[in-house]
């Protein structure tokens, strides 16, 4: 059975002005997509900003979200790492706290070979005794995970169940479906290829538009699997503009800042990441009007 079906949040943290983590706001957002048709929430994402935490902080919040969730809906924790030993280390304490899933990015900076990434999962998934999702989004990390070992792991560790494929490349992704005959949970990386990934098999998606439209990202994953593809490609399409504003910088700057626009107050980002410009804040603010959520 997968971890989840449908639209995932790839959460934002929110921070106070001191750039400590707001813990009171994380409660809010996570009630409201509880309330709002999240099928899950994913902690410690690139969106999350777990980049620029420590250790402790990384723990601490995975932690909390699993808490102040309380099994409404399934949480996964981003703890993956260019280090295999830190990857296990969170890993671990993270599915014996109760994390539902694991998402393990493909180390970064390293750039493994193809053999290094199967080890280098194969270990983690040893150690860590919860499902887990890899992470293959060369475009931040440098390296990819190729179709042949995707389908060379899902099928020598009972634990690897999943993965998140945010390559971008369409035919990498059939590749992927095709050698792991389709045993392999595969969920969208990238919110404007949501309904494309869905039709070759996909579960749904780990989702940047979430944060800001809930309800709308689980409707278009929601339509597609009852059979109402037009509505579900009517909805994908309706949502382009706005996606592409989401990623006007890099993520999560514009969808930090939309979320501040909604009133949510979630605070600045930590450094190297800088505040969206006023020229994309202004078409960012166009777009999420035109959507209908501003």
């Amino acid at each position: 059975m997968a971890i989840f079906t449908g639209a995932g949040v790839a959460i934002v943290t929110p921070f106070h002005a001191d750039g400590s983590v707001n813990y009171e706001k994380l409660d809010q957002l996570i009630d409201y997509h509880c309330e709002n048709g999240t099928d899950s929430i994913i902690i410690c994402g690139t969106t999350g900003e777990s980049a620029t935490m420590t250790e402790k902080e990384h723990i601490e919040v995975i932690k909390h979200t699993i808490d102040h969730t309380k099994k409404r809906i399934p949480v996964i924790a981003g703890t993956g790492s260019n280090s295999t030993h830190t990857a296990i280390e969170l890993s671990k304490e993270a599915a014996e706290y109760g994390a539902d899933g694991l998402l393990i990015v493909t180390p970064y900076y390293n750039k493994a070979t193809q053999e290094g990434l199967y080890e280098h999962y194969k270990a983690v998934a040893k150690e860590a005794k919860a499902p887990i999702i890899m992470y293959s989004v060369a475009s931040r990390t440098g390296c990819n995970i190729e179709s042949s070992t995707v389908a060379r792991l899902v099928k020598d560790v009972d634990n690897i169940v999943a993965i998140k494929e945010a390559s971008g490349n369409i035919s990498q992704v059939a590749d992927i479906m095709q050698k792991t005959d389709g045993n392999v949970d595969l969920y969208s990386g990238n919110d404007d290829q949501i309904v494309p990934l869905l039709s070759l098999g996909a579960k749904g998606v780990i989702s940047v538009l979430s944060n800001v439209a809930p309800k709308e990202t689980h409707d278009i994953c929601e339509m597609f699997f009852k059979g109402d593809l037009e509505g579900s490609l009517k909805l994908q399409l309706k949502a382009l503009p706005l996606i592409h504003q989401l990623f006007s910088e890099v993520n999560p700057i514009p969808v930090k800042k939309a979320m501040n626009l909604l009133g949510w107050e979630v605070g600045g980002l930590r450094m190297p990441l800088t505040e969206l410009t006023p020229a994309h804040t202004e078409t960012l603010a166009q777009a999420m009007k035109e959507f209908g959520i501003m």
